[in-house]
């Protein structure tokens, strides 16, 4: 019973980010954390498998659209798989509080920074390739290393920067799902390094990330508004960082 309404928290979640071209950590770590599992050896590396995997399939709607910057995203990408293994690997350093109030901490700066972006209008020019992969690079590896710390994909991180950059919504949300997938995986397999799988959770979780976040790119690429999708996950943000923030000080 417990599996499944995990899983069905996870659906949802999965619907939602692949919407914005995030991996949905925010809400896998902290659901399974709550769920019981050990931080450290099942939920982060779990958290950066689901990731890897939700931006990857959102990928495929999103590439069909023509919407994803491969060579402006690049860059970004190659820093993202560089250093995401290296925060995987200093996650063992840090004691279990202090990861969730870090991980707390970024969600509330995540979601402040998606609720002042959705009140301004989609950006009519975009930086040049030079700039975007410049600044990328530095964007990247600080995402990658984050990610790979708290089991997230570093997505909360690069979405706003390329909105910043000018991109729109759409461009912003599938390429983000083009690094995030590169950062995800990179620190997922820099995290299992000699560790073990916990299959009875995994298989159920993995079904639920193939069915939602093909229906939430899917949805993103052809119906959702930018303003609305950019409130709700502000909206899902603040309540996870609430909950973590209360978890660790109660």
């Amino acid at each position: 019973m417990l599996y499944a309404i995990v899983a069905l928290i996870i659906f949802v979640a999965s619907f939602l980010f692949a919407m914005l071209g995030l991996g949905g950590g925010m809400v896998y770590v902290p659901v399974l954390t709550w769920a019981g599992f050990n931080v450290k050896e099942v939920v982060i590396p779990l958290g950066l498998l689901l990731n890897g995997l939700n931006t990857l399939l959102a990928l495929i709607p999103f590439a069909r659209k023509k919407l994803v910057d491969w060579k402006g995203g690049a860059a970004m990408a190659v820093a993202a798989l560089i250093l995401s293994p290296i925060g995987a690997f200093s996650a063992k350093y840090f004691p279990t509080n202090t990861l969730m109030i870090l991980f707390a901490a970024v969600v509330v700066v995540a979601a402040a920074r998606m609720v002042w972006t959705a009140k301004k209008p989609e950006p009519e020019t975009i930086m040049s390739l030079k700039k975007r992969s410049i600044y990328g690079t530095g964007i990247g590896s600080f995402a990658g290393f984050m990610g790979g710390l708290l089991g997230l994909g570093g997505g909360f991180i690069i979405a706003p920067f390329l909105m910043w950059m000018g991109y729109r919504t759409k461009e912003a949300a599938a390429t983000t799902a083009f690094v995030v997938t590169v950062s995800s995986f990179s620190g997922y397999f820099g995290h299992i390094a000699g560790g073990e799988i916990d299959w009875k959770i995994t298989i159920p979780v993995i079904i639920a990330v193939i069915i939602g976040s093909q229906l939430g790119a899917s949805y993103m690429s052809n119906k959702a508004k930018p303003k609305w999708v950019k409130m709700v996950y502000a909206i899902v943000l603040l309540a996870i960082a609430i909950k973590l923030i209360l978890g660790v000080v109660i």
